[in-house]
């Protein structure tokens, strides 16, 4: 009976020995196996607590392939992101400093007039608004000359332009931030520093394209009283030597699509509208300063003229959106040379993003190219033209080079050969 009880208990323990055996070269052949694998878990950044489990039924081939998509799909985001930032290739400019203005101006606007830039109004900042004319001289580089606005008159946004001796004021945001616009019109006589009252706009607008065009006053488009809404509307009134020739605004055709901040052009008879927005800052609800708040922007390559039946047509648009160019524009060899200005928004950050360059819309062939980079970008430029030289004053500049969302407001003067392209 014992030597039964004894070989069954070695038989047991041969089973037993077995299994162990077994266990620690499958332990050994686990452990080997996921050193090796270890390193391909491994973070870049030995510094991350993030741990990365890949799925065992993938193989390395596969992985390979997941590897190389998303490097794809990742460097597809890099190139949007990129995008929204970069600048369009142009020639490097020699730009050359020059008197720098009396004080900063955003939002303002300017005519020039001979050898004379008059420059009006604008934003000093948020939360000061300035209220009168400062003028530059071409011709001796110097400023002077200031002399005060109307208290009725808007102090930004403002729609204007000249016949040679008057500048016709209309509309506009009157105060800081995000105020209210006003509906008040005025004349200047340029050579006496005499206002007078115009019949005002049948409704207040911030920002209209504005321009003189066959003997009549045409104001069109910008934003409705809220600020945000775009407005389409369309007015003319007759005028001649600072004089109004009709007690009230005539309807136009409407402008195919509204929005502030368009250059506004008449060249050989014929009307452009160049660019612009859709939506603006707005005034904050309840706020009693009128605190600006952000809302949402459209910036658009769009160009119109309006042909000799009053009909828009529509004309080759822009290399890139642009906005914020009412009074960045000016007229050489015809030619409409356009300087800085916004573009679309940031994707991600949704910051503004301002534009450097100087465009070009040459009206012999009806093609748009860059012709040059500005010493940074900036908005709401002040733009003259004189003696060869194209000229840029005020706005609000970019934070640097790797940073195009807007930063300080200034008053630097600049000027550069101008070199058009022919074709």
């Amino acid at each position: 009976m014992v030597r039964p009880s004894a070989k069954l208990g070695s038989a047991k323990l041969v089973v037993i020995c077995v299994c162990l055996l077994g266990f620690v070269l499958v332990a050994d052949f686990l452990w080997a196996s996921s050193s090796t694998l270890a390193s391909n878990w491994t973070s870049k950044d030995s510094t991350s607590a993030k741990i990365v489990v890949p799925n065992a039924g993938i193989s390395k081939e596969n992985q390979n392939e997941r590897k190389h998509a998303k490097n794809e799909k990742d460097a597809v985001s890099g190139r949007v992101l990129a995008a929204a930032y970069a600048d369009l290739p142009a020639p490097e400019l020699k730009w050359e400093k020059r008197a720098t203005a009396p004080v900063p101006r955003l939002d303002g606007a300017a005519i020039q007039i001979k050898n004379l830039l008059f420059v009006f109004a604008g934003y000093g900042t948020i939360d000061y608004v300035h209220s009168h004319v400062d003028i530059y001289n071409f011709t001796d580089n110097t400023w002077g000359g200031r002399f005060d606005m109307p208290k009725e008159m808007a102090h930004s946004h403002l729609g204007m332009v000249t016949d040679g001796r008057y500048i016709y004021i209309v509309t506009g945001q009157y105060g800081p931030q995000c105020r209210g616009p006003t509906a008040h019109t005025f004349v200047l006589d340029t050579e006496t520093k005499q206002w007078q009252d115009l019949p005002p706009l049948p409704v207040p607008r911030y920002a209209p394209a504005t321009q003189l065009w066959r003997g009549r006053l045409h104001v069109m488009g910008g934003s409705k009283e809220n600020r945000h809404t775009p407005g389409l509307e369309h007015w003319s009134l007759a005028v001649k030597d600072g004089k109004p020739l009709e007690k009230e605004w005539r309807t136009e055709i409407p402008i195919p699509r509204g929005g502030p901040h368009r250059a506004c052009v008449v060249v050989d008879d014929r009307l452009y509208v160049i660019g612009g927005q859709e939506g603006d800052f707005m005034a904050k609800p309840g706020s009693p300063i009128f605190k600006c708040s952000r809302r949402p922007e459209v910036v658009y390559t769009d160009v119109y003229m309006l042909d000799d039946e009053m009909k828009w047509q529509v004309m080759p648009p822009m290399p890139k959106p642009n906005s914020h160019i009412e009074f960045a524009w000016v007229v050489v060899n015809n030619s409409i040379v356009i300087v800085g200005g916004t573009t679309e928004k940031h994707p991600v950050t949704k910051k503004m993003v301002l534009n450097g360059e100087v465009m070009q819309f040459n009206l012999n062939t009806l093609k748009w190219s860059v012709i040059g980079k500005l010493p940074y970008r900036v908005k709401t430029t002040l733009v003259g033209f004189w003696d060869g030289r194209l000229y840029f004053t005020s706005g609000q500049r970019d934070k640097g080079p790797d940073d195009p969302s807007p930063r300080k407001v200034i008053g630097e003067m600049w000027r550069t050969k101008l070199k058009l392209n022919s074709s």
